[in-house]
């Protein structure tokens, strides 16, 4: 049975439920499917040996989503390329490519939860009365845990970015 989290967050000031279990740090980071476009798939173990900073938003067609994706957009040439930043929603992919191309964002990798919601069940951000993705940042280490995890309380709120980009750089 899949585990709910009944008012675990919010949208404006109201209740929302996530779907799947909270991660921690410490954690094995959990395998999912997500789309690169429409027919291609990519998975966790697709990462293998990198470390990922795993930006989730609900729309990249939001402020806030947008400014989220394109600011660890800017961050992303000082990490090093033995590091991905994956930005995961459940926008279909050709519209992820487009907002990409007109935000000049190049550094960051699109991908959409849209057909299984894999990733928003395995780490409990799928929220069940939108069938968005909660905001929330997970950096997994280069063998695959979590070292890192921010589920943010109110969905219109911005994330730590320092935070998250402090783990990432102990991390390499």
């Amino acid at each position: 049975m899949t585990q709910e989290r009944a008012g675990a967050a919010t949208f404006k000031g109201n209740p929302i439920t996530l779907i799947g279990p909270e991660i921690k740090v410490g954690d094995k980071a959990p395998g999912f499917t997500v789309n690169k476009n429409l027919v291609t798939e990519t998975t966790l173990a697709d990462y293998a040996g990198k470390v990922l900073l795993i930006s989730v938003v609900p729309s990249l067609d939001t402020g806030v989503c947008d400014a989220q994706t394109r600011r660890f957009n800017e961050e992303a040439a000082g990490l090093g390329d033995q590091v991905a930043i994956l930005t995961i929603s459940v926008d279909l992919p050709f519209a992820q490519a487009r907002w990409c191309g007109a935000a000049g964002v190049d550094k960051v990798e699109t991908l959409s939860d849209y057909k299984a919601k894999s990733f928003g069940q395995a780490y409990g951000v799928l929220i069940k009365e939108l069938q968005l993705l909660m905001r929330s940042i997970f950096v997994v280490d280069a063998s695959g845990t979590v070292q890192y995890v921010e589920y943010l309380g109110e969905m219109t709120e911005h994330p730590n970015y320092e935070a998250a980009l402090e783990a990432v750089k102990k991390l390499v």
